[in-house]
């Protein structure tokens, strides 16, 4: 399977900061605060943050 890869340093660095500050099973509010986190320290855009939202959002379970 690909993996999603964003453009942008920045982005990619707030993907690994991210990363680095979650824990399995993190609960959706604690990933939230950490996207804006990374959007203030690695200055995204909206679209950039966006793009970080969604790909936190999706379900990597696999049930659903």
């Amino acid at each position: 399977m690909a993996q999603i890869m964003p453009e942008g340093e920045a982005v990619r660095n707030a993907v690994k900061w991210i990363s680095g500050e979650c824990k399995e099973g993190q609960d959706r509010k604690k990933i939230g605060l950490l996207i804006c986190e990374a959007a203030a320290r690695y200055n995204l855009s909206p679209k950039d943050e966006e793009f970080l939202r969604v790909f936190y959002s999706k379900d990597t379970t696999g049930k659903g």
